[in-house]
């Protein structure tokens, strides 16, 4: 199928921009919508109060975010960040969502180099060079919102540098194909083609998802793929994009905790995530912070 942008001649013949002519048409009225994608996928297409509710939720995503950018530094361990976000949250009317998730036993994920995600908070210390993500998911007023930035500790090298760098800008290629009409491969497709051309690798194991009315929600959103593959994405839809780059390749293994993730070959892994709504006019984020 041609695909024809909003500012494109309408393909009927009229003269008219598509968005001034067809393209309203063609879209499902959103109860319609709703009801074909819950049956159709189990996808929950969020109310304008369910955005505003789960934005709420973001916004203390990301103060704890910003709180722990303040204080991280050499010499911290792991575990003094979790105290951080645990107490912020709670202090803010908000639930740590991951805080016994299936087991898991800490309020955050805190991966640091080699750790692609679901690092468990501990008496490992941060050293300078070292990259940390921290991935925070909150729960407010029965909202879920979740995101997660990997940060300098330090001076960074220049590995460190890169792999964080080209994880940032993969989240933004990402976010660039989350648009109405777009489908789930387009996103997965945009960062695998930036990431593979800059050298590094995508993890295949772990993927992004649906979010707002529970931590993990469909559809999942893979972080590699093919352009015009998948679901068809529509207004309504919420969900995270969260690629996990590798500097090395993409294989990783579990370690015996059952959670933590690690690079196979012992390379550097950086990750940046936010939850985007899919609007009629493009992407929106809810957990919104720079990626220049």
């Amino acid at each position: 199928m041609m695909k024809v942008g909003r500012n494109d001649p309408c393909p009927c013949g009229s003269g008219l921009k598509y968005k001034k002519c067809c393209l309203g048409r063609e879209r499902f009225e959103i109860k319609d919508a709703a009801a074909a994608y819950a049956e159709k996928y189990r996808i929950r297409i969020k109310a304008k109060v369910d955005v505003e509710g789960i934005r709420q939720a973001g916004r203390l995503v990301l103060e704890a975010l910003d709180l722990v950018e303040s204080q991280i530094e050499p010499g911290m361990a792991t575990d003094e960040i979790n105290t951080i976000v645990h107490e912020y949250t709670v202090k803010n009317g908000g639930v740590p969502a991951p805080l016994n998730y299936r087991g898991f036993p800490k309020s955050v994920c805190v991966s640091v180099n080699e750790v692609v995600c679901h690092g468990i908070p501990g008496d490992r210390i941060l050293n300078a060079g070292d990259i940390v993500n921290v991935d925070i998911t909150t729960i407010l007023d029965g909202y879920y919102a979740d995101a997660n930035k990997t940060f300098f500790v330090g001076t960074p090298g220049p590995d460190a540098r890169k792999i964080v760098a080209v994880a940032r800008e993969s989240l933004r290629k990402g976010m660039s194909m989350a648009n109405p009409g777009n489908t789930i491969g387009d996103i997965g497709w945009a960062i695998q083609t930036y990431a593979e051309e800059q050298g590094c690798s995508v993890v295949r194991e772990f993927v992004g998802h649906g979010v707002g009315f529970e931590f993990h929600e469909p559809p999942q959103i893979p972080h590699f793929g093919q352009k015009g593959q998948g679901i068809r994405l529509i207004p309504g839809m919420v969900f995270t994009i969260e690629p996990m780059i590798n500097l090395g390749q993409k294989g990783l293994r579990i370690l015996d905790d059952n959670w933590t993730a690690v690079t196979l070959d012992g390379s550097l892994s950086a990750q940046f995530e936010q939850t985007i709504l899919v609007t009629e006019e493009g992407c929106l984020s809810l957990t919104p912070y720079e990626l220049a």
